[in-house]
């Protein structure tokens, strides 16, 4: 039988070619100096309206490195990467009618990492940057507001960013590709673009469907984030998967359902009041669209089973989720769903009414369907490959999620070197969807090494 081994450790996580003209145009500020800007994509407008006094949708990155790190090299290899990408020297600048970004010249200052993981990001005291570079012992970490990019755009980032650090501090000659861009190249018009005004079609989905059980607790004070990380064996994972006939997303997602359930059937006695038990999966949709884009580019899907109908067992959770995945994350079906948020964007009384007006719809229309609809979210990005000359340095990487707005824990998964690293991230004291999850895989003969930020 599988166990599980506690660590605790510190833990700093009108037609295509017009969109393409516009991407980033040119205006005049009051002093005649001629600024750089461009429109926010088509998903990264709902992050400012949304953001709070206390919240904006972060998510984090980083590496872990044979070797402390050395700052001035990393301050050195900052300088050398973020001209290579033009998306990420912006600041975010409120027009009349919609946010819009403007260029910033210089680098935001690179700072240790703190306690926890995606603290609240103030802009104005990080040059107007909606990216923050960190570092401890080690670790290289950056945390990326999402109105700049996914998880796919942050991975290039952070692998661009290490492997200039690698080659100014080793002379490490890495194989730019894979997701490694040269820093001596100029930036691509494709890389900045609006991937989904291009390629929405006419045809669009209802968002509607039922609110999904809400996981509650006792908050935890002074914005404190717990982070709990799940270290696996990739193989034993994935072997544990093809033996039920589905995806390692699929396994996942469904012994995430399997804890979630639980605890719902623990505090809710009648099954008459039984909610949906369901997961957000972000998609990334380059895998339908060819695009080089490093902004926004990902859809969603919400899946999940509705307990009323009965106890489900582990078998049929897997073969529900695996069909559901089967009819959603089709071209079509995904290529409705974010159409109809490019539809609503582009109708003329949306473009026309006010900044104001739109923050309150926005804010309310997040509120009511972007985290209500799923107990959880399980953001995975996949195996990350670097190369020989890059991996003999880097022996780790992680990729954690910022506290979400309403719901009280979010969970993201990697890949690298052989390890599948799971992060929740946690705004509650208690644990529990943490320790049955972990305690799930573990009877299932996987093997969990936990680490923890967590307060003892």
């Amino acid at each position: 039988m599988a166990r599980i081994r506690v660590v605790q450790a510190a833990r700093g996580g009108k037609s295509a070619e017009k969109n393409k003209r516009v991407s980033m145009a040119i205006r005049m500020d009051k002093n005649k100096t001629p600024k750089r800007w461009m429109k926010l994509d088509n998903a990264a407008k709902i992050f400012p309206a949304a953001k709070a006094r206390k919240w904006k949708a972060l998510f984090r990155l980083s590496a872990e490195l044979t070797e402390d790190v050395d700052l001035n090299a990393l301050e050195l290899a900052l300088k050398s990467a973020l001209p290579r990408f033009p998306g990420f020297s912006l600041r975010l600048r409120r027009g009349l009618f919609w946010y819009y970004l403007e260029h910033i010249d210089g680098e935001p200052d690179i700072k240790p990492d703190g306690a926890y993981p995606c603290a609240f990001m103030d802009f104005g005291e990080n040059k107007g940057f909606m990216f923050r570079v960190l570092y401890y012992e080690k670790r290289i970490a950056v945390e990326i507001f999402h109105a700049l990019t996914d998880g796919t755009g942050g991975l290039c980032f952070l692998k661009t960013l290490v492997a200039e650090y690698l080659r100014l501090k080793y002379g490490a000659d890495i194989r730019r590709g894979g997701g490694i861009l040269d820093c001596g190249e100029k930036p691509s018009q494709d890389e900045i673009e609006d991937a989904y005004l291009r390629h929405a079609g006419s045809a669009t989905r209802t968002r509607r469907e039922p609110d999904a059980f809400y996981i509650k607790g006792t908050d935890e004070n002074a914005d404190f984030i717990n982070n709990i990380a799940g270290i696996i064996p990739v193989d034993k994972a994935i072997q544990r998967a093809k033996e039920k006939g589905v995806t390692l997303t699929e396994f996942l997602a469904s012994a995430m359902i399997m804890a979630v359930d639980g605890i719902q059937r623990q505090r809710v006695k009648n099954q008459k009041r039984l909610k949906p038990v369901k997961i957000c999966l972000p998609i990334n949709l380059r895998q339908f669209y060819p695009t080089g884009t490093l902004r926004n580019f990902s859809s969603y899907v919400n899946i999940g089973i509705d307990p009323k109908l009965g106890k489900y067992s582990f078998d049929e959770v897997l073969h529900a989720v695996h069909h559901h995945m089967a009819i959603e994350i089709s071209e079509k079906m995904i290529k409705a769903r974010f159409s109809t948020n490019v539809r609503s964007e582009t109708r003329k009384v949306i473009r026309v009414t006010p900044l104001f007006i739109k923050n309150s719809a926005m804010k309310y229309i997040y509120k009511l369907v972007g985290e209500r609809k799923a107990s959880i979210g399980i953001s995975n990005l996949g195996v990350v490959k670097l190369p020989d000359s890059m991996a003999r340095y880097v022996t780790r990487m992680d990729f954690i999620q910022g506290r979400p707005l309403k719901s009280k824990l979010a969970c993201a998964v990697i890949t690298y070197n052989g390890n599948l690293v799971i992060n929740f991230t946690r705004i509650i004291r208690e644990s529990i969807v943490e320790r049955d999850f972990f305690r799930f895989l573990v009877r299932l003969g996987i093997p969990v090494r936990i680490e923890s930020n967590q307060r003892i």
